[in-house]
């Protein structure tokens, strides 16, 4: 289990470690989830993975591209489990679990807005911002219900503006009106009624 910003700084390292033995170029990983919260400083609680969302690649006039983490590649998940034997964790404890998210679309200029960190030569993450991650939370909250999402979003403190923001965004990975009634619901229990009567 990863119960802090040291447990995350210390497993990365470690698989960054291995990784320089078996890659030429470097892994760049975008990441969200509970891993990303640690680093962000907002939220303090137990995760059990962290989860990769896209490869960062870049071409050679600098620009970015970001490639669905799905799936990771043979000698990234052979790291993988070498770092889950070494600090007993799930074989899985990476895992590409919210990689269909980059299809329909992340938010504008997430990369702007990343926290980036190394881990010795052959591994580099992009955590998901703050502003982000309340995208991702409000969506998640909403479509598997109250639990560690929800908490997560309040923890986060998020604004009426940003939360507008991210209900329309949410709004394009589930078109449905049952998603969108929903979300509604959830913004009422929250107390945001004004954001939930605008969209």
């Amino acid at each position: 289990m990863i119960r802090s910003e040291k447990d995350v700084v210390v497993i990365l390292s470690a698989l960054g470690e291995h990784l320089a033995y078996s890659v030429k170029n470097p892994v760049e990983l975008l990441v969200c989830g509970g891993s990303a919260l640690h680093i962000i400083g907002f939220v303090k609680r137990t995760t059990k993975d962290v989860d990769a969302l896209a490869f960062v690649k870049r071409d050679k006039a600098g620009n970015i591209n970001l490639i669905k983490a799905e799936p990771l590649f043979p000698e990234l998940t052979a790291a993988v489990r070498k770092v889950a034997r070494d600090f007993n964790l799930p074989e899985g404890w990476l895992n590409a679990g919210p990689a269909s998210a980059v299809d329909l679309g992340l938010p504008k200029d997430v990369m702007d807005r990343v926290i980036t960190r190394q881990y010795g030569q052959k591994l580099i993450i992009h955590f998901l911002g703050r502003y982000d991650q309340i995208h991702f939370k409000l969506y998640a909250a909403v479509d598997q219900g109250a639990g560690k999402h929800l908490d997560d979003l309040i923890a986060l403190n998020p604004s009426a503006e940003e939360l507008e923001q991210a209900a329309r965004w949410s709004m394009t990975h589930d078109i449905s009106d049952g998603y969108r009634q929903n979300l509604k619901n959830l913004l009422n229990y929250m107390g945001y009624r004004n954001v939930s009567e605008r969209i």
